[in-house]
């Protein structure tokens, strides 16, 4: 066991331990090295510089000073369960390991430009530092992983630069350094994952252009610097996985910019806050997990807010968004993305305008085109949109047929007499000046003048009004059914103002939403 206060029968002088360390030209450590436990050590353990090939192991002891170990070289360190007051190690090369598992540190471990050839196990210790930081390990290259399972760390740890053939391993750790920076990674390249499941930081875990040969997990963490960075991955690349999920927290702004992830698998619950996410130029291979709807994915990116950075709008992330969910086969929801990416964007574009007149100019645009053609993303709209006008022409034109509000669009049959004589009722005549004699009306009680026209044996050969294919042709300017060469309101009837308006009101409508269908097809009105 540990001593925890000084017991003359326990203490072994650091004098002592440096001579059975180093030995002389009588006396050499065993092949085995040394392995002393459960020592109070007094006095400071002078090694820098030393070339030790065994191992050290001083388990369970008390160290009054700190141990030092700049720009040594050994084997295998081992100082689990051990009690000191820091570690000065820069510049120290190890073939094999370091080793602190369930040590209690309350000064700063220095591992800066340290060389370790196997693993550094942390495991379970608890390391305060009054001035900070608790582990400055920058430039550090080890083979192996860094294993923080557990620990309880009450200061920052520097990893900035760090070069690691595996993980980065902080499971279940508590790392605290409120308002600073807590874990700095920046420049870390590690060949395995970043784990930190069920992991706390309170503070900024900093990883600004790093790089992961495989996860980053953050299953069950708790991450929190409110009104700050909670998690920096800016210009990270990450070749696995981003794990954000089963109760995992980040109070405070996740931030994704330019980060390279190859794939996300989060949950809902444990997004950032509105306001707390930047996404701008990440870019994500899939989604292996949560929700992969639009409506879900356009409230994940909602969260952003660049007016809070500064800027109006990020069109990259609804890009992204709508390329990835298209490869994954929702093409439907990858639309709604670009719809409401082209929606925001134009909004943005308007409130830069800067003279009213072309706001509103924009506004009517915009406007048009969003019901429409959805900005282009669904040009077939333009296609529902010809239909219903052709239904409701088909109504009018029928309704104005049946009180003869039509009339032949031939000069010819107009100066007729069969059209002349059904103007006026049976009962009724009128002298024609052309052939000097009088005629007898021809229409019926309740009869129109159309009617009667139509009645007549002469009107056999003329080509018959269809309702249907008379609102075609008026609002299909390509098209010549021959319907609108025969045919044409009559503004003298009831009604035929009305049906006049509406029949040029429906070739403008047919011809905008044709030139607008053609223009959604080609791509013309999308924003590139």
């Amino acid at each position: 066991m540990r001593p925890e206060q000084e017991d003359l029968a326990r203490t072994v002088r650091a004098t002592l331990l440096r001579f059975l360390i180093l030995g002389n030209s009588e006396y050499h450590l065993h092949e085995k090295g040394l392995r002393l436990s459960g020592a109070w050590v007094s006095g400071i353990l002078d090694l820098e510089g030393c070339r030790i090939p065994r191992d050290i192991g001083l388990k369970d002891c008390h160290f009054e000073a700190s141990p030092i170990l700049r720009s040594a070289v050994i084997d295998n360190l081992f100082l689990d369960g051990s009690a000191m007051p820091g570690l000065q190690a820069d510049r120290l090369e190890a073939r094999g390991g370091l080793s602190f598992r369930g040590a209690t540190i309350t000064g700063e471990i220095r591992l800066s430009g340290a060389r370790i050839g196997g693993n550094i196990e942390i495991d379970g210790a608890s390391i305060v530092s009054p001035a900070g930081i608790v582990l400055d390990a920058g430039g550090l290259e080890v083979r192996g992983a860094i294993l923080l399972r557990g620990a309880d760390v009450r200061g920052g740890i520097n990893f900035s630069g760090v070069r690691l053939g595996g993980d980065l391993n902080a499971v279940g750790a508590q790392i605290e350094r409120p308002g600073e920076v807590a874990l700095n990674g920046d420049a870390i390249v590690a060949g395995g994952d970043l784990a930190m499941r069920g992991a706390t930081i309170v503070g900024e875990a900093r990883l600004l252009g790093a790089r992961f040969g495989g996860d980053i997990d953050c299953t069950s963490a708790t991450l929190s610097q409110p009104g700050g960075y909670a998690l920096r991955l800016n210009g990270a690349i990450v070749d696995g996985a981003f794990f954000l999920r089963q109760g995992a927290s980040v109070e405070g702004t996740l931030d994704l910019t330019a980060t390279s992830i190859g794939a996300i698998d989060d949950e809902q619950a444990s997004w950032p806050k509105t306001g707390d996410l930047l996404l701008n130029r990440c870019q994500y291979g899939a989604f292996i997990g949560g929700p992969v709807d639009a409506a879900s994915r356009l409230d994940w990116l909602s969260r952003q807010t660049p007016e809070r950075w500064s800027a109006d709008f990020w069109p990259q992330p609804y890009e992204q968004l709508s390329t990835v969910l298209r490869e994954m086969g929702h093409d439907e929801d990858a639309r709604a993305v670009l719809i409401t990416k082209e929606r925001l964007q134009r909004r943005a574009r308007r409130a830069r305008a800067k003279n009213p007149a072309l706001r509103v100019a924009l506004a009517t645009t915009d406007g048009i085109l969003a019901v429409t053609l959805r900005y282009g993303r669904q040009p077939l709209l333009a296609l529902l949109w010809l239909i219903l006008f052709w239904a409701i022409g088909i109504g009018v034109f029928a309704f104005a047929q049946k009180n003869g509000a039509i009339k032949p669009n031939s000069p010819v049959i107009l100066r007729s007499l069969e059209w002349t004589m059904c103007g006026l009722q049976q009962t009724d005549s009128r002298y024609m000046p052309s052939s000097g004699q009088t005629f007898a009306g021809r229409a019926a009680t309740g009869e129109n003048q159309l009617s009667c026209f139509l009645n007549q044996p002469e009107a056999a050969s003329y080509p018959e009004f269809n309702p249907l294919m008379y609102s075609l042709d008026v609002l299909l300017p390509v098209l010549s059914i021959g319907q609108k060469e025969y045919w044409r309101p009559d503004p003298t009837k009831p009604n035929g103002q009305f049906i006049l308006k509406y029949y040029f009101f429906q070739s403008v409508v047919g011809w905008a939403l044709s030139l607008l269908a053609v223009a959604g097809f080609s791509g013309l009105v999308k924003s590139k």
